[in-house]
């Protein structure tokens, strides 16, 4: 049976989607692996677990399905590796969570090469960039710094443990704050503010670039001696592609761990102010938008530390939403800030924190599992606002993501941002991308996969207005609470 592998290598964990040619989902793996956190604000990850994590995935499908006709590559982006002249990691894994260079970021933001800086990378200037990340081993660990033959992302390591080459696609590329998006090239003022050479960092090529697998090193590989692999794009953008949000009009929405609101342009949106960000996707497609640090992880935090639940199951979610189906907008005047890893889009602050505010003694678990999806949604909506007023009007939404499968929340997204929302792809969507991706590099006919419709979400037109003032207190109560959480932070150190 003729299908594409789908590799999306992720936050928590990697999962390989099997699709045919009419759009049908014939199998999927998943393998998780644990994020280690040794101090405030660190997030690290073993990637030599995520490549054992990769190639299980990829097996699994096989012993199923038989040998793909090609595997395309989607991956979690701002990830950073330094490894040695024997190509081995020389410590774990910085992840996009990593906020330790947030000190160093904030410093180039406010000089003179900042706003330049972000004008010609596309990439937000923020302590998720690699560039900051390699800046921040420069400067703490001068000896480890010195001893890196490579910077290199979770992609690049895993292309790399696959056919021995340093190559870095575009879309990867254009997500380090170290490639100008423009010239397709590695960006000179950030590799002189980084202190280091282009040959530090991989060899950029289009995200259609192809190999063959009998150029694979590992024997346990050689079921795939006859497939062609695809380098592929970043997961944002493989999940536009995937859930068919790539047409003016369309944004994409994706709820996972964390969170991301994008569109796709022809040309970069640039706003210093919010950062938009401005990835690639392909010759002729940018995708531009926002992240936000909290996602599903608020949920996980609300049911693990504040509900008591110490392994979460699929019925403890099912639970939380129906406990708040019958909540009114505003969860009885409360508010939830959800700044738990701190924020990126549209405020860039990594020192925010999560807030409830209102509380009251009447208030009950269903109000404050009502607030935390609600604030989660009020932040999604800061990022389509701030995205909207540089574009046309978005009229839908087409969402993804592990938490897409609650009609509850995503009646809430529409009554909150007042749009159409549409659950296009409820497997994994970056996945998903990659396949399409993947089949037009290939030239399969067939794979396009032209997605069903999609189950249609309309907005509660009276809610919306309720929630719009919600939605404006929100707004003002991080504003009137910033320089507070800024103080306790230095109170904590």
């Amino acid at each position: 049976m003729a299908y594409i592998l789908g590799v999306d290598i992720g936050t928590g964990s990697t999962k390989a989607v099997a699709v045919n040619a009419n759009n049908n989902v014939l199998a999927v793996a998943q393998y998780h692996y644990p994020t280690v956190s040794p101090a405030a604000g660190y997030s690290e990850q073993d990637p030599e677990i995520i490549w054992q994590a990769f190639k299980s995935a990829m097996l699994e499908i096989y012993h199923n399905l038989g040998a793909p006709e090609a595997v395309g590559l989607s991956s979690v982006m701002h990830s950073l590796i330094p490894v040695t002249r024997e190509f081995v990691a020389l410590r774990p894994m910085l992840t996009w969570a990593d906020s330790r260079s947030s000190a160093i970021a904030e410093k180039a933001r406010v000089s003179e090469v900042g706003k330049l800086l972000y004008e010609e990378t596309g990439t937000p200037i923020c302590g998720m960039s690699p560039l900051f990340k390699i800046i921040w081993i420069r400067e703490n660990q001068p000896s480890l710094f010195a001893e890196t033959l490579k910077f290199i992302s979770i992609k690049e390591y895993i292309w790399f443990r696959l056919f021995g080459e340093f190559k870095v696609d575009h879309s990867i590329a254009s997500a380090t704050g170290l490639f100008n998006i423009t010239t397709l090239k590695w960006h000179i003022g950030a590799l002189r503010l980084a202190k280091i050479s282009e040959d530090k960092l991989s060899e950029p090529v289009t995200t259609n670039y192809t190999k063959s697998g009998k150029f694979l090193i590992e024997d346990v590989l050689l079921p795939f001696k006859d497939v062609k692999f695809v380098i592929g794009a970043s997961d944002g953008c493989l999940a536009n592609l995937g859930s068919w949000a790539t047409e003016t009009g369309v944004a994409a929405v994706t709820i996972g761990t964390s969170g991301a609101v994008r569109i796709a342009s022809k040309k970069p949106i640039l706003n210093f102010e919010v950062m938009t960000f401005n990835y690639i996707l392909n010759s002729e497609t940018y995708i531009c938008g926002g992240p936000v640090n909290n996602g599903g992880i608020a949920l996980q935090w609300l049911l693990k530390n504040v509900f008591g639940k110490v392994n979460i199951t699929e019925a403890d979610y099912e639970d939380l939403f129906v406990g708040v189906e019958n909540i009114r907008p505003g969860s009885g005047g409360l508010l939830f800030l959800p700044y738990l890893l701190g924020e990126r889009a549209p405020i860039w602050d990594m020192e925010s924190c999560g807030t409830f505010f209102g509380l009251r003694i009447d208030h009950h678990q269903s109000h404050l599992s009502n607030a935390v999806l609600e604030g989660i949604c009020y932040a999604l909506n800061d990022v389509l606002l701030s995205v909207e007023a540089q574009v046309n009007p978005i009229l839908q939404i087409n969402v993804s993501g592990g938490f897409v499968k609650s009609k509850i929340w995503m009646q809430m997204l529409a009554n909150i941002t007042g749009k159409k929302v549409v659950r296009i792809q409820l497997e994994d969507a970056s996945a998903v991308g990659a396949v399409r991706l993947a089949g037009k590099a290939v030239g399969l006919a067939g794979f396009d996969l032209k997605g069903e419709e999609g189950e249609v979400i309309l907005p509660d037109m009276l809610k919306y207005q309720s929630y719009s003032e919600y939605f404006r207190l929100y707004k003002k109560v991080y504003k009137n609470l910033s320089d507070s959480m800024h103080e306790l932070n230095l109170l904590k150190q």
